[in-house]
């Protein structure tokens, strides 16, 4: 009997000590994801990752795929735009390859992203949790996770369009090169259709440039919350 009375006890600590990280996690993912505006991913010290228990590898999920994002598709973003920056028409023309380049580029980070989030979606559909935690953890895994995605993949259209345009004008400029003169960032056209041609290219390369702000702007603005 004595035996039997101990066991209980023992299962009745267990169930509390369950109960106590649950309420700890849920908390945390609560008042410090999502409360706060924006993206946020803060990284729990020693004694709150202690207190999550086991649940502390399922906001590894969350952490592994925002620290897999940054390293494999926000750095290497940066150095694509660098590298299809463009200053002035003559760019057009003499930068081709580095357009090609930052082109090739982007289909590597989208096929990054994809990547970071098939993972992470795996890694979310087999996590088991009570009620109470799945409602607030999917909500914080759609904000860390999923929106950040998905916001992310609406950059790469704009991008794809304005360095194909990009390309196709630096090809037209290279085709008619003996009616159409750069020097430095001055470009003349001796020909008015050539002229009429290379202006409506640049017109339409300028509207694709202005999705590209829209896009960046609506990023900005899940990571700010604003």
């Amino acid at each position: 009997m004595s035996l039997l009375l101990a066991f209980s006890f023992a299962l009745v600590a267990c169930g509390n000590k369950e109960a106590e990280q649950r309420k700890a996690f849920i908390s945390f993912l609560q008042t410090r994801v999502l409360d706060k505006p924006g993206l946020r991913v803060p990284v729990p010290t020693a004694e709150e990752k202690a207190s999550f228990g086991d649940y502390a590898q399922h906001y590894a999920v969350i952490t592994d795929f925002n620290e897999g994002m940054n390293q494999s598709v926000s750095k290497p973003m940066g150095e694509v735009m660098a590298k299809g920056a463009l200053r002035s028409v003559a760019d057009l023309a003499s930068r081709r390859d580095d357009l090609k380049a930052a082109k090739d580029g982007l289909n590597g980070l989208r096929t990054a992203l994809d990547r970071q989030t098939a993972k992470a979606d795996a890694a979310h559909a087999q996590l088991k949790q009570p009620d109470d935690l799945k409602q607030v953890y999917d909500k914080a895994y759609e904000k860390t996770v999923t929106v950040p995605a998905a916001t992310f993949r609406e950059v790469f259209p704009a991008l794809d369009n304005v360095f194909d345009s990009a390309l196709a004008v630096g090809a037209f400029i290279d085709q008619n090169k003996s009616k159409i003169q750069v020097v430095g960032s001055s470009v003349t056209v001796t020909d008015a259709a050539v002229q009429a041609e290379l202006n409506k290219m640049l017109q339409q390369l300028n509207g694709q440039s202005s999705a590209i702000n829209a896009a960046q702007q609506k990023m900005l603005a899940m990571v700010r919350g604003s």
